[in-house]
């Protein structure tokens, strides 16, 4: 593993910040661009770009850890982000909703086995 762009989780994660910036802007009232939808792109952003700065600082194990639990607890305020859009039905398009909370809960999982593989793993 040379680059963070060969990471798992970091390509999920970019995935994810493209699928999510299309559904605030195709599938969202105008008035969600600016509330909600504002959130869920920053904290899906936050995910990928802690993953990149956590493996910037990864001759440090203890910083690698400290920004890749910034980046799974960005990806539980993501889901909480879309949960709130779909029960408050700002996102109506179930299918999007379903796709993107699985692919969200799938991240959550590499993020914490990649952090426990860390913890356990990796020599400073």
């Amino acid at each position: 593993m040379k680059h963070y762009k060969d990471l798992d989780i970091w390509k999920l994660s970019n995935e994810l910040v493209i699928s999510i910036h299309e559904m605030t802007i195709q599938d969202l009232p105008k008035f969600e661009f600016y509330e909600t939808g504002s959130q869920i792109r920053r904290s899906v952003k936050s995910i990928k770009s802690n993953i990149v700065e956590g493996y910037g600082r990864r001759t440090y194990k203890q910083q690698f850890i400290f920004f890749l639990t910034i980046s799974h607890a960005s990806c539980d305020e993501t889901l909480d982000h879309l949960d709130t859009l779909f029960l408050t039905k700002s996102l109506t398009n179930e299918l999007k909703y379903r796709k993107i909370k699985m692919e969200l809960e799938i991240l959550g999982r590499k993020l914490h086995n990649f952090i426990a593989a860390v913890k356990t793993q990796h020599k400073t």
